[in-house]
């Protein structure tokens, strides 16, 4: 017995490991096979590539690529190998004309910022005359750096770029959290103090991280404004100026400004963050503030110092709590600081600190327990300091979906079916206005769906074609708390776009929600409004892949903006009756944004969503402005609208950037301007 115990042992064994043995040879064929796979996907590529290669585009373009190329050398940091795999995944999934687009826009980017990061923002004489300029008010700014094994050559530029400062009265304190083995970032610290007392240094005990860090910095600091300024990076001569003026002339108690990211020295910048004016929505989404950041010292006696907890994303959560507190945040449209990217920092990329996301969500979530929202906070892209938060929606409050409709049957059976199929959203009405229809089948259409579909509704409109009366008419009909213009050419993509734009237009001070909408070849139709493009206003990102990112990332996040279209916008319905509706002087054109800057002007923020997306088949229904009596009409309301918001359009979109060019939408960065010009 016990014999045939072991032989039965020893079969089981050998069961066992020719079990092993076939996973085993059944994985190596399968990573063969997927070797293989990826030879032909390579080989395809590559004769993608030479086919790009030996087009008349690309040849004419040599002088261009050319100088992309130079760049790309000086970037260094493994940014060619980066570039060519992004444009190889581009060329696969988004074709050879998205791909040509993004690279041209790349090339232009990178050209543009390297003439404006070597044109002088000032001219000697006019930093000599700031030095010796005497404000009306007298500020002390405490500069605060915590260091860690700081590089002496960075420490030295560092330190002479405050010293450099035209405005002096400052004090630079710092808390060193080195470790043992970097003994000369004491030396050198204790060196600068010996000749220059506004200089403050103290050597920690240990290393507390760098809130920790950070909050030892502040225990040094007397002055009446915070400046935060990283261990690594350079502040431009004027900076601490052109803040004071900031302070003197429009009584801030948080100021920010532009930065340009560089490798070497701020004349190789290779990307400037021209930013817009204060966002709250924008900056819940990704910290756009970052640096230079500055504000009263009895604002951080209000909040608190710096959270360790938020170790990584530490400046994130201290600018949101500064500015839940803030009496007037400004923002000084202008490059004064400079963001050095190298091996390990942040500005290099975050996924080299995957804490960074984790604190950047910790900091989210607080601020919103602290202003009493309740929401879901997460990354948009797994790596990026990007978040989105799903906001937890109050009850089931009523939606009435206002469409006006004349004839175009297919366009609006398209667009209800894709509503009926498509939406989660249970509680909603959809009220349509006829607007003098002429085919019989339209009407046979009509009587159907109010047969079929309890929710549907249809009123008619007799007057002449008035797109802003028609749908004043039909909001007269709707019972709904909350209002959505639609277009009869949309076509919904994503099923909770009800609940991803009510989520925001509960908000009490919310005032409009817009959504996303491509063009049906999946390129960007509206991804909200930028006032002044043209003249007037345009749709931003317009014509880009539905799959880019954007300028810093913008079409990936909900964020604030000047308008959006009212081919789809969730409007409360108490607002849209504080402001009266849509100005029936507008027939057409601009009367959306015209309704939206009336609504901003009665202080409620607008906000524009990415997750919430519909294909959007442009001007069918009215057709073009190509007729003589069209185009009158259009060139009536731009003026129209001109007169009326002209002291808007001279100052400028607050969420674009007067640094922008008004004759693009794809935030092209202006050289032609002299950069401080642009304030």
């Amino acid at each position: 017995m016990e014999r045939k115990r072991l032989k039965g042992s020893l079969r089981t064994v050998q069961n066992q490991q020719s079990r092993l043995l076939a996973g085993q040879r059944q994985t190596i064929q399968e990573q063969q096979q997927r070797i293989t796979q990826l030879e032909v996907e390579n080989a395809q590529l590559r004769e993608s590539f030479n086919g790009i290669s030996t087009a008349f585009f690309w040849k004419i373009t040599k002088p261009a690529r050319f100088t992309l190329d130079v760049i790309k050398g000086v970037s260094h940091h493994g940014q060619i190998g980066s570039l060519t795999r992004k444009g190889l995944y581009s060329l696969r999934t988004q074709g050879v004309r998205a791909t040509w687009q993004r690279a041209l826009r790349v090339i232009y980017a990178v050209n543009s910022a390297q003439t404006i990061a070597k044109q002088a923002l000032f001219t000697e004489e006019e930093l000599a005359a700031q030095r010796e300029h005497r404000f009306p008010r007298k500020i002390k700014f405490s500069i605060v750096v915590p260091l860690y094994n700081t590089p002496e050559r960075f420490l030295r530029e560092m330190i002479k770029s405050v010293q450099a400062q035209t405005y002096a009265d400052w004090e630079l304190c710092m808390a060193d959290g080195s470790d043992q083995t970097h003994p000369e970032v004491g030396r050198i610290c204790r060196e600068y103090i010996t000749a220059d007392e506004r200089i403050r240094y103290q050597r920690l005990e240990k290393n507390r991280g760098i809130s920790g860090n950070t909050n030892a910095c502040l225990e040094l600091a007397d002055g009446d404004y915070i400046a935060l300024f990283d261990h690594d990076d350079l502040l431009h001569p004027a900076a601490l100026y052109e803040v004071m003026r900031g302070i003197c002339e429009k009584d801030a108690d948080f100021i920010y400004t532009d930065e340009s990211v560089f490798h070497n020295s701020p004349e190789d910048a290779y990307f400037l963050h021209f930013k817009p004016s204060y966002a709250p929505d924008t900056l819940l989404s990704n910290n756009y503030i970052c640096h230079l950041t500055v504000f009263r010292r009895s604002l951080l006696d209000e909040v608190g110092g710096f959270e360790p907890a938020c170790d990584g994303s530490q400046d994130h959560d201290m600018v949101l709590r500064l500015t839940e507190k803030a009496r007037k945040i400004v923002h000084i449209p202008e490059i004064l600081y400079y963001w050095r990217a190298h091996s390990g920092s942040v500005a290099d990329g975050v996924g080299h600190k995957p804490y960074v996301l984790e604190a950047g969500i910790r900091a989210v979530k607080q601020h919103l327990a602290r202003v009493g929202l309740e929401g879901e906070v997460s990354t948009v892209i797994p790596g990026t300091a990007i978040y989105r938060i799903r906001y937890k929606i109050q009850g089931m409050p009523k939606i009435s979906i206002l469409i006006p409709n004349k004839d175009h049957l297919q366009d609006l059976k398209k667009c209800l079916e894709s509503i009926f199929e498509k939406t989660t959203y249970p509680n909603y009405e959809i009220v349509i206005v006829e607007n003098n229809s002429t085919s019989s089948k339209i009407f046979s259409y009509y009587d159907r769906l109010q047969q079929t579909h309890g929710n549907v509704r249809i009123v008619t409109w007799e007057g002449p074609f008035n797109d802003s009366a028609i749908n004043n008419f039909g909001a007269q009909y709707c019972t709904g708390e909350y209002l959505l213009l639609l277009n009869n050419d949309i076509e919904v993509i994503t099923p909770d776009w009800i609940e991803e734009m009510l989520m925001y237009a509960q908000r009490p001070d919310v005032g409009a929600v817009g959504a996303k909408l491509y063009y049906p070849d999946k390129t960007i139709q509206h991804a909200g409004v930028i006032l002044g493009i043209g003249g007037v206003a345009e749709h931003a990102h317009k014509y880009f892949n539905r799959n880019e990112f954007g300028y810093m990332g913008r079409l990936l996040y909900a964020q604030n903006v000047s308008a959006v279209t009212a081919a789809c916008v969730m409007i409360r319905r108490d607002i849209w009756d504080e402001v009266g509706g849509l100005d029936e002087t507008f027939k057409v054109a601009f009367n959306d944004v015209d309704l939206c800057m009336r609504i901003r002007k009665c202080g409620y923020l607008i906000i524009w969503t990415p997750f919430a997306e519909l294909y959007h088949y442009e001007s069918k229904s009215r057709g073009l402005d190509d007729t003589p009596e069209k185009r009158r009409r259009f060139e009536g309301e731009v003026r129209h609208f001109q007169e009326r918001w002209a002291k808007e359009l001279a100052a400028g979109d607050p969420y674009y950037n007067p640094n922008f060019r008004l004759d693009r939408t794809d935030f092209c960065y202006n050289s032609d301007i002299r950069p401080h010009d642009a304030r």
